[in-house]
């Protein structure tokens, strides 16, 4: 693609031995693959100042994580993820743009890394958690992708509350919940969620943080 901007993951998966539950994203801003941070950045895995991911979490485990460019913070997050059992392993490895920004549905020629080889190689993995929705080009729409090359597919279990599938895999049930991005992006949509409009027409004081922060709790303390 003429005059298109290579946005290339910077960040290896983050998998251990004891993984039991992987967050599965797209692809952090073009500002972390071409080094450019902004103050309050964290350069690991959903560092952005602008993601609500380590915020919630860091309310729900109460963490007193670091939001700032320290390895302090970076391995704040590591220990974690490992303490809890979880990895992070975005889909895409990398992909073209012709408007430079965090969009997924800017994303051209993908190139996506091998989720399933991953989910085969780490035994205890069992669950799934994708920042985002079904939408095209949102992880889960890949890993859609990825399974029909393998004849499986995602069976719906829930699509109410929290968007949840399962598929089975070498014998293995792993379920998958896609929860509301982390993106401030999102927020529109939750202003139109029934459940945060009755909440916030009770407490003025509630915030689309404050939802997300509920239904991140929900799926990450199962």
């Amino acid at each position: 693609m003429k005059n298109a901007f290579i946005h290339t993951h910077p960040f290896e998966v983050f998998l251990h031995p004891d993984t039991e539950k992987i967050i599965v994203g797209t692809l952090p801003p073009p500002r972390f693959s071409t080094k450019e941070l902004k103050p309050n950045d964290v350069n690991f895995c959903y560092g952005s100042k602008d993601n609500l991911l380590w915020l919630a979490l860091n309310q729900i485990y109460n963490l007193n994580l670091e939001f700032e460019n320290t390895q302090d913070a970076i391995t704040q997050r590591k220990e974690f993820l490992i303490e809890h059992r979880i990895g992070i392993c975005d889909i895409v490895h990398s992909c073209e743009r012709i408007k430079i920004d965090a969009s997924d549905i800017g994303m051209q020629n993908v190139v996506l890394r091998n989720l399933i080889g991953f989910i085969e190689e780490y035994k205890h993995i069992h669950t799934i958690i994708f920042t985002g929705g079904g939408s095209k080009n949102g992880p889960e729409y890949f890993l859609k992708q990825q399974l029909k090359t393998h004849q499986l597919k995602l069976n719906l279990l829930e699509n109410e509350d929290v968007r949840t599938h399962t598929f089975t895999l070498d014998n293995r049930e792993i379920i998958t919940y896609s929860l509301i991005s982390p993106s401030n992006a999102a927020n529109r949509f939750i202003g139109s969620n029934k459940e945060f409009k009755e909440k916030r027409a009770q407490n003025p004081n509630y915030t689309t943080f404050d939802f997300r922060v509920k239904q991140y709790e929900k799926i990450f303390k199962k």
